[in-house]
């Protein structure tokens, strides 16, 4: 079963910035689009980025212009740069590769948590 290892969150100030990495354990090639999500205490999970095969990128409107999404097929690894964080932003992210509503190729990784605080 291919496994997805988040990593790079911690505690940032407003105004500062992190970068995510998600590194599967198989090859993500053939997968068409890859996402990051995240989960805030008491909230559903929501979508954060997608990205596509062909780079074609995605952002909900409270990221936008603020994070960057990225995928790098040779290592296995989709990336999200967080720039100018907000406290609104505190949240576990996690990655996956939506394939439908509500639907996943990969089981949920552990998520790294992300805590925007002064």
């Amino acid at each position: 079963q291919v496994q997805l290892v988040e990593s790079g969150g911690g505690l940032v100030q407003p105004g500062g910035s992190l970068s995510l990495s998600c590194t599967a354990s198989a090859s993500i090639i053939s997968i068409y689009f890859m996402a990051w999500y995240r989960q805030a205490p008491g909230e559903q999970r929501e979508l954060v980025a997608r990205i596509s095969i062909g780079g074609t990128t995605y952002y909900a409107d409270s990221v936008k212009g603020r994070f960057t999404i990225s995928r790098d097929n040779n290592k296995n690894m989709v990336s999200l740069q967080m720039n100018s964080l907000k406290p609104e932003d505190t949240a576990v992210y996690y990655c996956n590769a939506p394939k439908g509503v509500n639907a996943y190729f990969y089981a949920w990784g552990q998520g790294t948590q992300v805590t925007v605080s002064s």
